[in-house]
């Protein structure tokens, strides 16, 4: 089962229609005991790193998702603003503490420093670091779909499956045992993203 966390924020739905494509039957939920039976959870999210983890205190999801991901070690993805708060602290808006799952910022990108516009939007060739099942049958420099201002500043390069140049290299894929995060959106990707998206869930 695919559970895919409602915490009142982003894109869920498109998400769930991206799983079912790919072949399995995704729920969409913060009840506890379904997220104890989930297979794989999935973290969307769309907005402000200050938002999500508020949201995910007030829906009461932080100690049974450190629970099941650190813990139980439960297959996890973390989508766009979900990624980001796997890192272990923020400063859009305001300084803000993440799930601290893997070491680093939420940093904003500095576009300005080559006069490139913010948010960062539309596609771009997303360069592989390492050789993984994770990227069995994708194409290396495929394109994938962003929409981002702020980036993740990891503190462990080996925590770092993928980039995208934008003006600089960026982290864009994370990875630290168990735990996933991509910046861009596998679900708005076509068929690349799908494709990542399967491989995720054969994990």
């Amino acid at each position: 089962m695919i559970a895919i966390v409602d915490y009142e924020i982003g894109n869920v739905l498109s998400v769930a229609r991206a799983v079912e494509v790919c072949g399995y039957t995704p729920i969409i939920t913060k009840n506890h005991q379904e997220l104890k039976e989930a297979t794989h959870i999935i973290l969307p999210g769309v907005g402000s790193f200050y938002e999500g983890m508020n949201k995910l205190k007030e829906n009461n999801l932080i100690d049974i998702l450190n629970y099941l991901v650190m813990e139980k070690q439960t297959p996890f993805l973390g989508i766009c603003l979900g990624m980001q708060l796997l890192a272990d602290i923020g400063y859009e808006q305001q300084e803000c503490k993440g799930l601290g799952w893997i070491p680093g910022e939420i940093s904003l990108i500095p576009a300005s420093k080559y006069l490139l516009p913010l948010p960062h939007v539309g596609w771009n060739n997303v360069t592989f670091k390492k050789s993984l099942e994770l990227f069995q049958g994708i194409k290396e420099n495929s394109d994938f779909y962003f929409v981002h201002s702020f980036y993740f500043n990891t503190k462990n390069e080996s925590d770092i499956l993928a980039t995208v140049h934008y003006g600089e290299e960026i982290p864009v894929i994370v990875n630290n045992r168990n735990i996933y995060g991509m910046q861009f959106h596998p679900e708005k990707s076509q068929k690349v993203g799908l494709k990542l998206l399967n491989n995720f869930l054969q994990i």
